[in-house]
Order: C-alpha cells, then structure tokens, then sequence
C-alpha cells in the first residue's frame, strides 16, 4: 500500500474523481494513514466505493458537492459539509483558490504509444485542479478505458504512479418498472429527431434513454454517459450530425456505468470528455440550438418550484448542473428543459404545495414538469394557470389535498 505521507501536508485539501472513476486503491491508502497526516479535508464528487466512514471524521473534513451515493451515511451522520454551488462554478472557485486544491489523486488507463495517460472516466472539475494543484498522484488501472479529451499527461507530471486492480463493482441496471417507462414515454414525446439531448444519472434518465430508440440524429451534450447512451450510439440513434457546435462528437464530463460503456468509450474518437469548464459553461451552452435538458428532483411545489438537493432535513441530492442546463434549455432556440420525476415516493407525493427544502430551482425558470401522469408546461403560465396544471400530474390519491391546500395559501 502507497505511502501518502510523504505527499500530503497537514491542512491539505484532497480531491478525487467520482463515482467509477473514484482511485479506490488511493483511497483505502488514504485511510490507512489517517493517523498521520493530521488533519486535512477531501472534496467529494458521487460515493460509489465504501471507504469512507463516518468515524473518520476525527482526521478528516468532508466537503462535497452532493449528498449522492456513498456520501449518503456521510450526510446521515452529519459529518458531510456541503458546497451549494452551480456546477459551472467550480472552476473559477478552484482557479481562484477560493476552493483550494492542493493535492489530486487520479485513476488513469494505461498509457497509449506516446507515453500519455488518458484521465479515462473522468475530466470535470478534474481539469482546473491538476492545473493548480501541487501534488498529482495517480493510479493505473488496466479496465479505464483510454479516452480523447485534454488534460494527457506524461510520467514526468505525475509525482506518485502506482498500479491498481480494484474491482468496479459494476451497479446492475435493471429493466424500467411502469412508472419509469411511463415518464420515460412522456418525455419521449417532447423529444424531436435532431435535438442535442443532457440527462442525469439514475432511473429516470435511464427509463427515458431507452424511450429514445425511435429518434434520428440525437446529439448529446452532457455532464454524465451511461450504458444508455452508448447504447443509442451503438443502434445508429445519436450521430450528433445536426448539432450545433461539437457536430459528429459526444460531450460528456464523466461516465458512469458498466463494462459496457466503459468498452465504447476505449479510444472513441467520436468521444470527448471536457472539463466542467466546458460541458457547463453558460456560453458554450448558449450556442446549442435545440437543447433539450433533462434533469430529475425530490419534489416540485405547484408554481413550479424545484427541490433537487434534500429530502427529510437530509442532503441527498445536489445544486449540480441542473440550473446550468435547464437555463440553456430555456434560451436555447427550440430548446426543452425538462424537470422529470415520479409522482409519489412511498407514502409522500413529490408533487407538494410547500417544498420541505431548498429550492434549487426557482419558478422564474419554470420548466416543462413531466410525471408518469402527463406533462405540465409551465413555460409562460402564471400562478394560477400553473397549479390545476401541476395538479394534473400529481398522483390521483393527493390531488384532492393539494386542491385544498393551494385554496388555503392563496
């Protein structure tokens, strides 16, 4: 097991890639020597690998973006600090050394014939901090596939190389349930032949991805790939031929996925990764046309009012990039922005007249609303017209007391 006390001071901050593309044997060195770097917080991405617990609290801080995957028990605890930012920020936070990072640990592939190694999974807010970072540790991992997309980096920049074999731990995606696939063929009905497509990661995006394979020349512009993607890519759906800028190429920012994915991605040229710089950059955005944005919540209020981050006083979610993309959806010219999610969670509607937490997005953006039970677009609706519309779409069992509850908060 690598030493990392020698690389990281007290005080540091340590920052990774997420989810697959976490440097889970980098990780597990980290916690083996807690002890003895004394101190130093770790910026997070999504959890995916279950190194981190609670208790280590006592040597480290953890500040993330999201509550999302691992980070969950984390947030259960109240161990997790929160940065509520929009994702196109992070770069002029790292840049500026308002979000300081001094140290990145990296999960490479192996190097191509020139000596390059590919960050694979991940680029994101990866790319501002290995440019300001102090310390670059890496590990080479045979499965990450090699990927186009800048920063390439030589043995020379890297100040600590080691190898890796830990598992994936591939998460199995089951087929959609009737409320998936429901929502799915919803917004599947919005989506025209041509339109340059963004989806999160999950369930719901993944239920209307599969809802996609009637479409024609779709182009993807996105902060996450998964299998669905490429699978679209693989059945000739998305050719980004009609995309405005980036034609004939899939953006993305991370992949997130199984095998599969990961062997499309292996030195496909009609792949990039790019920075958050660029995939969330409000003026790269805004020269998509046809931009179809689509994102998920925890619940949405009956204006329109969107809360993409807390559930039960606990931070499960994020700010993420869903204003970034929504906001570009809605100027872009034949542009979508959709907010999708299932009408009920258990015993609780996601359709309510109060939000139990922060709105993420506010009703000045309001966006097209799309449940298994039908569509509310709320785009250059009032007040009033946009409750019946919400109430609509909420499920059958709650829309008696939302009637009752918009009546009594007028």
């Amino acid at each position: 097991m690598p030493d990392l006390s020698q690389l990281i001071r007290p005080g540091d901050t340590v920052m990774w890639g997420q989810s697959h593309a976490e440097p889970v044997k980098l990780m597990r060195a980290l916690v083996a020597h807690r002890h003895t770097l004394r101190r130093i917080r770790i910026f997070l991405g999504i959890g995916r690998a279950e190194v981190l617990a609670p208790e280590y609290a006592s040597e480290f801080d953890f500040l993330a973006y999201c509550g999302s995957g691992a980070n969950r028990k984390l947030a259960r605890a109240g161990v997790l600090d929160i940065l509520p930012v929009h994702y196109s920020q992070l770069p002029a936070l790292i840049g500026s050394g308002k979000l300081r990072i001094d140290v990145v640990m990296l999960q490479v592939s192996p190097p191509d014939n020139n000596g390059r190694y590919s960050l694979g999974l991940a680029r994101e807010y990866l790319v501002e901090a290995v440019k300001h970072a102090r310390v670059i540790i890496a590990e080479v991992h045979p499965e990450v596939p090699w990927t186009y997309g800048e920063p390439y980096l030589v043995e020379s920049d890297i100040d600590l190389l080691v190898r890796s074999d830990e598992p994936f731990g591939d998460i199995s995606v089951g087929a959609p349930g009737a409320v998936e696939t429901a929502i799915g063929q919803h917004v599947a009905s919005l989506v025209e032949d041509g339109m340059t497509v963004q989806t999160g990661i999950g369930a719901i995006p993944d239920a209307v991805l599969a809802e996609l394979r009637g479409k024609r020349d779709l182009g993807v512009h996105t902060g996450s790939i998964g299998d669905g993607v490429a699978a679209l890519c693989e059945a000739g759906v998305v050719t980004n031929a009609r995309k405005t800028i980036d034609a004939g190429i899939t953006v993305g920012g991370v992949i997130i996925g199984s095998e599969r994915v990961r062997r499309w991605a292996h030195q496909n040229r009609a792949l990039e990764l790019r920075g958050t710089g660029y995939t969330h950059n409000p003026a790269v955005l805004g020269r998509i046309e046809r931009f179809a944005a689509i994102n998920s919540a925890v619940e949405v209020d009956l204006t329109g009012q969107v809360n993409a981050e807390m559930v039960a006083g606990t931070y499960v979610g994020a700010v993420g990039g869903v204003c970034d993309f929504l906001r570009a959806a809605q100027t872009s010219r034949g542009g979508l922005p959709i907010v999708a999610l299932p009408s009920k969670a258990g015993v609780h509607s996601r359709i309510v007249s109060r939000l139990s937490g922060p709105v993420t997005v506010p009703r000045s953006d309001g966006c097209v609303i799309v449940t298994e039970h039908g569509i509310a677009d709320l785009r250059g609706l009032s007040l009033a017209e946009r409750i019946p519309r919400m109430i609509a779409i909420a499920h059958p069992e709650y829309r008696e007391r939302l009637e009752r509850e918009a009546r009594q908060n007028q």
